[in-house]
């Protein structure tokens, strides 16, 4: 099996290594990764500008360095390396839970992937503790990934998500929550304005979904749709017939 690893906390981050330790029991692994970070560039694209496609050292891993964006990295990946048969992101040092999906570059390499028709899944843990510690999730991971692989009709895409201390895992549904959307204005040294994005929660952490499992200290697995059509408004908007059928 050929594994593609990827990130957009950037080819040098720790939590890069970690997956490729993990997923090395599993297949082949290579390191495809952006030279720098790219924390919450999303689904971004390199269009206007050609790409750069390094070799470097990562561990005893054969590792590329790009200087691109996560889904940059695994389009390049999957071009120079044929037939790659699931793409592994993370694993990201920050959560990526509920709306953070949308935003995700971590969450970007496994969708494009998907966009490939390859299998892919997101890595991501928290970043408040003092030291990143990966070797206690590490066994959780391979369990994940092990289920995922052993498993024929499991899904696509999915989105992982560890707590500090797991002490199980779960399948999860999205936490969809609505934000403050406030805007705090500052100054810098300079006196010149600037302004912080503040992320305050409007409603609670709904039961049953990822925010709420790793809440509980449980790993969670949401397996995403590339399909972002609301189906039920689609029927509902339908059956009012706006406009003549054709």
């Amino acid at each position: 099996m050929k594994i593609l690893i990827t990130n957009d906390d950037g080819i040098y981050s720790p939590g890069i290594l970690a997956l490729a330790e993990i997923a090395a029991d599993f297949g082949d692994v290579r390191i495809v990764a952006p030279d720098v970070e790219q924390s919450s560039m999303g689904h971004a694209i390199t269009a206007s500008r050609p790409l750069s496609y390094k070799k470097t050292k990562i561990g005893h891993f054969e590792a590329f360095r790009v200087n691109g964006t996560p889904a940059d990295c695994v389009s390049l990946g999957c071009f120079h390396w044929d037939k790659v048969d699931m793409v592994l992101s993370g694993i990201n040092i920050g959560s990526n839970l509920g709306n953070s999906m949308w935003h995700s570059g971590t969450l970007a390499g496994a969708k494009q992937a998907a966009l490939l028709g390859i299998k892919g899944i997101a890595f991501s843990m928290p970043s408040h503790q003092e030291e990143i510690e990966f070797e206690t999730i590490k066994p959780f991971a391979s369990k994940v990934l092990k289920t995922l692989i052993d498993e024929k009709e499991s899904p696509a895409l999915v989105n992982v998500n560890f707590p500090v201390n797991p002490r199980g895992i779960v399948w999860a549904k999205q936490s969809v929550r609505h934000y403050d959307g406030v805007v705090k204005p500052s100054k810098d040294p300079m006196g010149r304005k600037h302004y912080w994005f503040t992320v305050q929660p409007i409603e609670e952490t709904e039961e049953g979904t990822d925010r709420w499992a790793v809440n509980h200290e449980l790993v969670s697995l949401t397996p995403l749709s590339l399909d972002l059509t609301n189906q039920k408004e689609l029927e509902s908007m339908s059956q009012k017939r706006y406009f003549p059928t054709p």
